[in-house]
């Protein structure tokens, strides 16, 4: 495969989170949910749609949705509320709910049913330590960010330290969260070309996202800044290997730059 080929599949991965099409989404609904089957089931801006023999693809109206319902669903399956599944993985827009317990159409439908009459309550941003990152803030898009904000650059790292992230979800690549907290006004648009190559540790920013790569990769996110130990976000060696996991408050810290 050529270096091209690698860019554009990499650029391709990352820019289908951004468009709200996510990881789960495309690996493991189309076979059942492009076929629309009867057992589809929706209200409240929700619909479930059948994904695989095992499985149920949770799709919501917007982001910020799609964290509440999951945070919810976590709090259920604490107090032993949930019907027995394997894993529960959310997406830009989307929650999926792999290994239900309960492989019988009833089952199924009946989990799909009571998802959807749920009323879940407003996220809460304020529970659990933070995640604390260092970064230093001297990326290469630092001086355009700095422009589409309105502000001079060096008010671009107080701002990004100060403002409080959670994970919203996590793919792309092994240890790469997706960080949601920048308000609307903050918003970047992805690089017109991307690269072919950001290093690991690039902090960045595109859409309504915050992250920080685990690993070499292509990408075309504005790079604002890094992180100067970059390992620490995906060590096998460690239980659990991700430093960052969905629902977790995660702050960056200003670095000096070492000499």
């Amino acid at each position: 495969m050529s270096a091209g080929t690698g860019a554009a599949r990499g650029v391709t991965a990352e820019r289908s989170v951004l468009t709200g099409q996510s990881r789960d989404a495309r690996t493991s609904a189309p076979r059942g949910a492009s076929a629309r089957s009867s057992r589809d089931t929706s209200a409240h801006g929700i619909r479930v749609l059948p994904a695989g023999s095992g499985a149920l693809l949770v799709e919501l109206p917007s982001g910020e949705h799609a964290e509440a319902f999951h945070a919810e669903l976590l709090r259920r399956r604490a107090r032993g509320e949930l019907p027995a599944v394997r894993e529960i993985v959310p997406g830009a827009r989307t929650v999926l709910l792999d290994g239900i317990a309960d492989r019988t159409p009833d089952g199924s439908a009946r989990l799909a049913r009571e998802l959807v009459s749920w009323e879940i309550p407003p996220l809460r941003r304020d529970t659990g330590e933070a995640v604390e990152i260092p970064v230093v803030y001297d990326g290469p898009d630092l001086a355009d960010v700095a422009v589409a904000w309105g502000v001079t650059v060096a008010d671009v790292p107080r701002i990004h330290a100060g403002t409080e992230f959670r994970v919203a979800f996590c793919g792309f690549a092994p240890g790469f969260g997706y960080l949601t907290g920048l308000p609307e006004h903050l918003h970047m648009p992805r690089r017109a070309t991307p690269r072919t190559r950001v290093p690991a540790g690039a902090l960045a920013l595109a859409g309504a996202y915050t992250g920080v790569y685990p690993r070499p990769s292509p990408g075309g996110w504005q790079i604002i800044g890094r992180m100067p130990e970059p390992g620490e976000l995906w060590n096998p060696a460690r239980e659990p290997a991700a430093l960052l996991s969905p629902g977790a408050r995660v702050r960056f810290v200003a670095a000096e730059v070492r000499p």
